[in-house]
């Protein structure tokens, strides 16, 4: 059940999410920091309810033949999160109950392809350029489901057998993942924020898919590795890790925000090998200085961020065609840039959370063409050898719907001359 003011409230936080100004994670936090008073019981309610919207929204649009959120938003309810009927009788009106049980009782009928796929019109055209409407639907299907909770052990601190075993004593269910030695899943959404293990460093939230870019770029002790675009530093303290913090590990980033953010976990991580600094663009002084002397760079490039939908599945909502053109320009200046660091021998990884083409070997292959002096490498011959069995293609290919982790691209080159 539902009271009136509650759904008031959840009413309001939908309204504010479908502007599509913001992302739905900053609109939320700024609703429940104007409305202090909602208990934890009342903020997962409305946090799950609006994800929930968003993931089926075409879907729910095409069931109520309306985009009002009202009319979505009681849809979502009864449709996705199973709510009867008569449950809402509280906050709805005779008509509105009279179409939610039409809308339970009426047969799938045929659904168009953006909502089957509840994905925009301007994503499906350009995903169909290089893949059939069924590996469309296999994806849409996969990206459509909530993502788990992953944490990656800090070998710094501690391992994942102890990790799991505090787990397991305070009563969160929890497995090793199958891919990253270092990744554990937690069953649920348990409130971990808090808990000791992060608070200390031991564990970091971190998908899976993440942290095997890490074992692809496979920087050794003493090395000098940039990761060029360390945004809060979740690879960056990985790559820190997997060098036993040693060597020279720079955390390139343009936002001083972003490096501001991983200095408290950089604390926590007990690394010593790590600098962040702050740089204007790829051509920026502080970076052509290290230009040919840099053993290893990870390049997690600024893209559409489409293979995270099942966190963040508003960015399907909040771009366009136009936006992926512009984001492909700042792609290739990018690796062009980074990729001048490299000493003959050394290894780039450049890596994006997008599904599309466009972003990932259409810009790889764009590279090598003007950059004969770099070869690929076999993204699973490189895990294999780290005794990670993964099937992931020669570039690797992660999707939710095959591995169960967001959908990531790397492409690995190394410079030979």
């Amino acid at each position: 059940m539902i009271s009136a003011s509650q759904f008031d409230l959840l009413l309001e936080a939908t309204k504010q999410v479908l502007r599509f100004v913001h992302p739905a994670d900053s609109v939320l936090r700024h609703f429940f920091r104007d409305n202090r008073s909602l208990g934890m019981r009342d903020r997962g309610l409305i946090a799950e309810t609006i994800y929930a919207l968003l993931r089926k929204r075409l879907w729910l649009m095409h069931l109520t033949k309306s985009d009002q959120p009202r009319l979505l938003l009681l849809a979502t309810l009864v449709k996705v999160e199973g709510w009867e009927v008569k449950n809402l009788g509280g906050i709805t009106k005779p008509h509105e109950r009279e179409m939610l049980r039409g809308i339970v009782a009426a047969a799938p009928g045929h659904l168009s392809l953006p909502a089957e796929t509840n994905l925009p019109e301007w994503l499906i055209h350009l995903y169909l350029k290089n893949h059939s409407r069924q590996q469309l639907i296999q994806l849409a299907g996969g990206l459509d489901q909530p993502a788990p909770l992953d944490l990656r052990v800090n070998t710094v601190h501690t391992n994942r057998a102890t990790v799991l075993e505090e787990l397991k004593e305070i009563e969160i269910e929890a497995a090793a993942t199958p891919y990253s030695p270092l990744g554990i899943r937690v069953v649920g959404k348990p409130a971990l924020q808090q808990h000791r293990l992060l608070v200390e460093g031991h564990v970091e939230v971190q998908d899976e898919g993440s942290q095997l870019l890490g074992y692809l770029l496979a920087p050794r002790r003493g090395e000098m590795v940039v990761d060029f675009c360390a945004g809060a530093g979740g690879k960056t303290l990985l790559l820190g890790a997997l060098m036993h913090s040693t060597g020279r590990l720079y955390a390139f980033d343009v936002s001083e925000k972003r490096l501001t953010n991983l200095k408290p976990r950089l604390k926590r991580s007990g690394l010593s090998n790590v600098q962040p600094v702050r740089i204007e663009h790829e051509n920026d002084a502080r970076v052509t200085r290290l230009a040919g002397k840099v053993d290893r760079v990870l390049i997690d490039a600024p893209c559409s961020g489409l293979g995270t939908l099942r966190r963040n599945p508003d960015l399907k909502w909040r771009q366009s065609a136009e936006d992926i053109l512009e984001l492909t320009v700042k792609q290739s200046n990018i690796l062009a840039g980074a990729a001048r660091l490299l000493k003959p021998g050394g290894r780039l990884v450049y890596a994006t959370c997008s599904i599309l083409r466009d972003e990932n070997e259409v810009i790889v292959e764009s590279f090598l063409a003007s950059n004969p002096g770099f070869r690929t490498l076999n993204s699973e011959d490189i895990l294999r050898a780290q005794q990670i069995e993964v099937d992931c293609g020669e570039h690797l290919q992660l999707y939710p719907h095959r591995h169960n982790t967001d959908g990531f691209f790397a492409a690995v080159l190394e410079k030979q001359l």
